[in-house]
């Protein structure tokens, strides 16, 4: 029987070894990547049928209506608009050698997860365990790959974690996929280069409610004094990104921009289970309150247009925390929509309060790190300017 080491040795050490005979000229490297090439296209196939299957079973809980038909081409037409962004994303990510691609976490499909590794890891790197977004429905590892691929180039690993989605899994699978992703970051992150000593947990929209219900739920496990696979204590700070924090409150206006009470509903188990699955509800519940002063530091961001999940949903929470002793912090960007701080920001390049942000916060105290993010270039643009604006006028979000 393996152990975690040894499996973990067996799933980083199979892209680059062979096995049989290597015949002719060919060189062990280039069978090597041959192999390693061909695995990530056989997964990217797999995966792209699991996305689609996804995609088609919602389709027929959705239906479609006009309103849903319209939001489709606004969608489409959006990702037309930054394709010239994402495509160099993509490519980035197939072909940089600093991307460790679907690392398998746990036993279920999509218990996977990407890692963006420094040019040089000369001593431990911090760590930012990011939890993609998605409606909870449309969620996948990738969609961290430009996050991952920017802070990386600051000297932080990135862990994008997947889990499954709606209907392939409801919000309690979804809870414990990405708990069990933070417990295989925190246990073999040191294998990477990472420091177990520095890590960070961040959502961003619904991958922002999922992570900060597995945070929240990890400090109730220790509290109670259950079983647990890893621990509050080597969680340094929590970043929630335009995230959903109180689930009753948005119920209608989730159903006014096209996600049905029924589905939203069905994704969370039921009407009963909305504060199970809401933290700013179960951190004032009286039997619990007491667990919450392990929590690390939180800290929320929101943009002030952002007409999918109104900042008010980040104002209230951190209110809560406050008023029940929890060190938070909110950060309010004025003018930027759902997916400015997460999308176009990042696109344009050159200086972004958010991105700096982070950056910074995460490497204070360290001389030589700040140091070394000074003299760094600044982040390349990777869309024309008039695309960004027009894709902000389209979107969907």
């Amino acid at each position: 029987m393996k152990t975690t080491s040894d499996s973990l040795r067996y799933r980083t050490t199979t892209t680059t070894t062979t096995t049989g005979r290597i015949s002719g000229n060919a060189s062990p490297a280039c069978f090597s990547r041959s192999q390693s090439f061909s695995r990530d296209i056989g997964h990217a196939a797999s995966e792209t049928y699991l996305m689609s299957r996804l995609a088609f079973t919602l389709l027929r809980y959705l239906g479609l209506g006009r309103r849903w038909m319209l939001r489709l081409l606004a969608l489409l037409l959006y990702a037309m608009l930054l394709m010239p962004g994402f495509l160099r994303v993509v490519y980035q990510f197939c072909v940089s050698s600093q991307v460790r691609r679907s690392i398998i976490y746990g036993d279920q499909p999509r218990n996977r997860l990407d890692l963006y590794l420094p040019n040089n890891i000369d001593s431990p790197k911090p760590v930012v365990i990011f939890v993609t977004g998605g409606a909870w429905i449309i969620g996948y590892k990738a969609w961290g790959a430009l996050l991952g691929l920017q802070l990386a180039q600051r000297d932080i690993i990135v862990a994008s974690i997947d889990y499954r989605n709606f209907p392939q899994g409801t919000i309690s699978d979804m809870v414990e996929d990405v708990s069990q992703g933070i417990s295989f970051v925190c246990k073999n992150i040191s294998e990477y280069g990472g420091d177990p000593n520095r890590i960070y947990l961040m959502g961003q929209s619904a991958g922002a409610h999922i992570s900060s219900c597995a945070l929240f739920q990890q400090a109730i496990k220790e509290f109670k004094g259950d079983s647990i696979s890893w621990s509050i204590s080597q969680i340094k700070a929590y970043f929630g990104l335009s995230g959903v924090y109180h689930l009753p409150n948005l119920i209608e206006h989730f159903e006014r921009r096209g996600l049905h009470r029924s589905i939203f509903l069905s994704i969370m188990e039921g009407e009963e289970s909305l504060k199970q699955f809401s933290p700013e509800m179960f951190v004032e519940d009286p039997s619990v309150k007491n667990a919450f002063s392990i929590l690390p530091r939180i800290i929320l961001f929101h943009g002030t247009e952002d007409f999918t999940i109104p900042p008010h949903a980040s104002i209230t929470f951190v209110e809560t925390l406050k008023r029940i002793g929890v060190p938070a912090d909110l950060i309010l960007y004025k003018g930027k929509t759902h997916t400015d701080l997460f999308v176009q920001d990042p696109l344009r390049g050159g200086k972004d309060e958010l991105f700096d942000y982070i950056v910074d916060y995460i490497h204070a105290g360290d001389v030589d790190a700040l140091a070394k993010v000074a003299m760094a270039p600044p982040r390349k643009r990777l869309c024309p300017e008039l695309l960004l604006k027009l894709a902000g006028i389209v979107s969907p979000f």
